[in-house]
């Protein structure tokens, strides 16, 4: 039995379901088979590798209802966002209860599921207690229309490996980066979720955090994102860049999160802290619009929601106010540490500073440190190249 070093597991136990035998991929060959897209792939990962710790596999009707309507799954145990496996009626027609199924991605057996429940979920009730709203201009809402009309739920195991590619040296395991914060030394770690490039707010708070703590987690989002998100490869560069110049290097450790982003805002944000906890971190951080997208969600509703629930996950938020260079302070700062005015504030969104990279203009340093923007202008050009 595997150690599990430092904070206890979300729901006290980090699950492992991976059998990598040559009997067990033999096995999975003989049964019916179920091709499910990237989304579901890196759902299964998760919950194999003990990321969505305590589940064994996709949702069955009572913990999905539980945790649309509740926040927790059937157990009691604090859960946000449903993670369930849409199939159309048709294919959920021709599968049988209890029985089991190969999980294929192009073809490729990776693992496999026994179908405990086949269910209709509540698509209405889901996207207003998830996502705040029912829109269809929500990337999450679109996408959970767009998904089958019936749920499976059962336990999953995963047979084969995923290949991560060019991100293969900064894939680790829960497991794996629960031993390296022992190893380290490390007792208190911070973890940062981010689905965009580190500009100098992203920095200034994590820093902040790094005070207080024995090692940061710059834990980035690699899996699906919106189209206009700049690609998972480029951002990863950008991450390499500021930790080489700007961060002790024996105290912050970049790992990927290989998970597709669901833009839930406030919600998310309790999965993000979840599956850090599960990774080993102790602290994590919320800041502005945590997982949000367009004007969904209020600048602190995630911080709101998440302080709520403190106690019960057991972990310590960071919870920043937005940050920007002041001119007159000379530093970076927030509303409660800068008495000047918003004249002498340099803060740009994060989609004027896309904008300016994609034309190839650099931010300016107070913004973006100018070698990690040089990396994402070139990161982006390159990108254009290609497709052309």
């Amino acid at each position: 039995m595997e150690t599990v070093y430092g904070i206890t597991p979300h729901g006290g136990k980090l699950v492992n379901l991976e059998d990598f035998s040559d009997a067990a991929m033999a096995a999975a060959k003989q049964l019916p088979a179920l091709e499910i897209n990237a989304w579901n792939l890196s759902d299964l990962e998760l919950i194999a590798i003990g990321g969505f710790s305590p589940l064994t596999g996709f949702m069955t009707s009572d913990d999905y209802h539980s945790v649309v309507k509740n926040m927790h799954l059937k157990n009691g145990v604090i859960w946000s966002v449903p993670i369930t496996l849409p199939v159309s009626a048709d294919v959920a027609a021709r599968l049988e209860l209890n029985k089991e199924i190969a999980l294929t991605k192009d073809g490729q057996i990776y693992g496999t599921m026994v179908v405990e429940d086949k269910y209709t979920p509540d698509k209405d009730l889901e996207a207003q207690n998830v996502y705040g709203t029912t829109e269809l201009a929500h990337p999450g809402v679109k996408r959970l229309f767009e998904n089958g009309d019936v749920y499976l739920g059962g336990s999953v195991k995963m047979l084969q490996p995923l290949s991560h590619g060019d991100f293969s040296d900064y894939y680790m395991k829960p497991i794996e980066t629960r031993k390296m914060f022992h190893d380290l030394g490390w007792s208190t770690i911070v973890g940062f979720q981010t689905r965009n490039p580190i500009h100098r707010a992203h920095e200034y708070i994590q820093k902040l955090a790094m005070e207080n703590v024995d090692g940061l987690l710059l834990n980035p989002l690699v899996g699906e994102t919106k189209a206009d998100d700049i690609p998972a490869d480029v951002r990863m560069e950008s991450y390499k860049t500021i930790i080489k110049y700007y961060y002790p290097k024996d105290r912050v450790r970049l790992v990927i999160y290989p998970a597709a982003m669901r833009y839930a805002g406030p919600k998310e944000a309790i999965l993000h802290a979840i599956v850090r906890k599960n990774y080993g971190c102790t602290d994590f951080i919320v800041g502005r619009d945590h997982a949000g997208v367009g004007d969904y969600y209020g600048t602190y509703e995630a911080q709101e929601l998440i302080a709520s629930v403190e106690d019960e996950m057991g972990m310590h938020f960071f919870k920043f106010d937005n940050s920007f260079y002041c001119q007159k302070c000379g530093s970076m700062a927030t509303q409660k540490t800068c008495p000047h005015g918003a004249d002498d504030h340099i803060s740009l969104s994060g989609t004027k500073v896309r904008g300016m990279l994609a034309d190839g203009v650099v931010p300016p340093k107070e913004v973006s440190r100018p070698e990690v923007a040089k990396v994402l202008i070139e990161g982006l050009k390159k990108k254009r190249e290609a497709e052309a």
